[in-house]
């Protein structure tokens, strides 16, 4: 169970789904614009946030924007009227693990929060290797986001890069479909254009690759998906 942050405006909205959540066994907590929203999420008390988008003061993009910005990792369900693929598609972009369109059914809204709550549990878990993964003079730490590149730079990473990281490091040398990658990191139905991946997997290369345009650790199979080669002088 968890401690769910319900940002709500709607107040017959908000008290619907802080019932249902409680009698689930969660714990909840509910406020009703996104400047409060957002001092709540920094504040780091919640586990999970039910986020809507139309909202007095911030909206819920905004929110999640700025909360992204400065580091909050807990995960992010859009509930909003809002169902326009482009809509969707911004909530994902700007740092959102889910978006669910009103009117949706409580036992769909639980069983994302389950999946959600799942995947945020795998992602802290400590890859095998430790803390960090260091790969080609390079050291990332998933628990900050940040990475230590050959020659001291240190980049911020965004959750989605990290989250995909982790999962082609896990699978050293194996290929990782498309589709796995999309179930593993969003993990619902509607997921995002496949394009998202290959977007992230540039903003991979061009972190970590000498040269991106023929790289060594972030390799593409055709038409399948990725696979990361830790020690390619080894492979």
């Amino acid at each position: 169970m968890a401690r769910i942050l319900i940002v709500e405006d709607e107040e017959h909205i908000a008290e619907a789904l802080q019932l249902n959540l409680e009698a689930a066994g969660h714990e909840c907590q509910v406020v009703d614009n996104g400047d409060t929203a957002l001092r709540e999420i920094l504040e780091g008390s919640s586990e999970l946030v039910l986020l809507d988008v139309m909202l007095p003061g911030l909206d819920g993009f905004e929110v999640c924007r700025r909360a992204r910005e400065q580091g909050a990792r807990l995960p992010i369900l859009f509930l909003t009227a809002k169902d326009l693929e482009s809509d969707r598609l911004l909530g994902l972009e700007l740092g959102g693990d889910d978006y669910l369109t009103k009117p949706f059914s409580m036992r769909e809204l639980l069983a994302r929060i389950d999946v959600m709550l799942r995947r945020q549990s795998w992602y802290l878990a400590p890859p095998p290797s430790g803390d960090a993964l260091t790969f080609g003079g390079h050291e990332v730490n998933f628990d900050s986001y940040e990475a230590r590149l050959t020659g001291g730079e240190r980049v911020r990473l965004t959750q989605k890069e990290c989250m995909l990281l982790k999962l082609l490091a896990e699978k050293d040398g194996l290929v990782v479909e498309r589709a796995e990658i999309l179930d593993r990191i969003w993990g619902y139905e509607n997921y995002p254009s496949t394009r998202t991946v290959d977007n992230l997997v540039l903003h991979l290369r061009k972190y970590f690759e000498p040269d991106p345009s023929e790289p060594r650790h972030f390799l593409s199979v055709y038409r399948v998906g990725y696979r990361f080669i830790r020690n390619p002088d080894q492979a």
